[in-house]
């Protein structure tokens, strides 16, 4: 079968360029349907989705000819890898894509927060001009305690470098990895010492809701609790519930449990998260820079290099 691949979503059009000089076929379709993409899908070899639908098991078993899914972005967890795997597909995405993006959103979330900037800016603009209630902290100092250390963990810490703040980084799945940026310790030390907390870990079965009251329980001091991995990650009753009594002074959350709208505002903890003077949102973009929006697909493509489709 010729090699032909299916681009289900708005990826860079680099992609197709470079997949294209590989020898496949593309069929840019970034409108199509799931329903669609069902009916024509066993006349491909590859399909390239970002985040439109899932890639489940009614979705594979309807490409007989698959060989590859390429998500253009950094996780995994729309598509059911265990099961695409069963059926000799690969499975190729591009964390190497967006690490940068992410890195530098997080330190601006961190960044106003401990200088207050969001309420400072709204405080003037309603004719306000506190600056006692607004001094800030500052960085240097501080312990970042980073939950994930691969690409997108290594570029936070990469960036936080010249701040002077004492980066730490905990990885179930990784040992040794102690660098120049973050020093490897184990949960008992992040608990202790962590006066900001920054997730940087896939969603799975295991890490469904981690932060959750319980968790939250055992820190020692006070945190800043940053999230631009998964919003399902963190618990959002747990954060206000945290915000309230103390254990959390702020929070910088570019993903949410729930997100886009409607379904966002129906959330029965929406209404408070939005006005919390101590939050910062941002819907799903730290990975999502106009770099990032080609370096993903480039790097999609680079991936397709090493794969030999027959």
């Amino acid at each position: 079968m010729d090699k032909k691949i299916l681009i289900a979503d708005h990826l860079h059009p680099i992609f197709k360029e470079e997949a294209e000089k590989l020898g496949f076929e593309c069929d840019d379709m970034p409108l199509i349907s799931k329903q669609e993409t069902l009916d024509i899908l066993k006349n491909y070899t590859a399909i390239a989705i970002r985040t439109k639908f899932r890639i489940d098991r009614e979705v594979i078993d309807a490409g007989v000819n698959l060989r590859v899914i390429a998500r253009a972005g950094a996780g995994m967890d729309n598509v059911d890898e265990e099961y695409a795997h069963s059926k000799g597909i690969t499975c190729i995405n591009a964390p190497e894509g967006n690490r940068d993006a992410v890195g530098e959103h997080l330190v601006g979330m961190l960044l106003s927060l401990l200088n207050n900037l969001r309420n400072g800016d709204q405080q003037i603009r309603n004719g306000i001009w506190d600056r006692e209630g607004n001094r800030g902290w500052e960085l240097k100092g501080k312990t970042v305690a980073i939950i994930g250390y691969g690409n997108n963990g290594r570029s936070f810490a990469q960036k936080l470098s010249g701040f002077e703040a004492n980066v730490i980084a905990y990885d179930k799945y990784k040992t040794g990895f102690s660098d120049e940026y973050a020093t490897e310790v184990a949960m008992e030390q992040v608990v202790k010492h962590a006066d900001i907390l920054s997730y940087h870990i896939p969603l799975t079965r295991e890490t469904s809701t981690l932060f959750n009251e319980e968790y939250l329980f055992h820190f020692r001091k006070p945190i800043i609790l940053l999230n631009a991995s998964r919003g399902e990650i963190v618990n959002t009753q747990t954060v206000l519930n945290g915000l309230k009594s103390g254990k959390i002074t702020a929070a910088g959350l570019d993903v949410l449990e729930v997100e886009k709208f409607p379904a966002l505002s129906e959330q029965p903890w929406f209404d408070e998260l939005k006005k919390s003077e101590r939050v910062i949102l941002s819907p799903h973009v730290a990975g999502w820079s106009v770099e990032s929006y080609r370096r993903i697909s480039e790097v999609l493509a680079e991936k397709l290099k090493l794969i030999n489709i027959i």
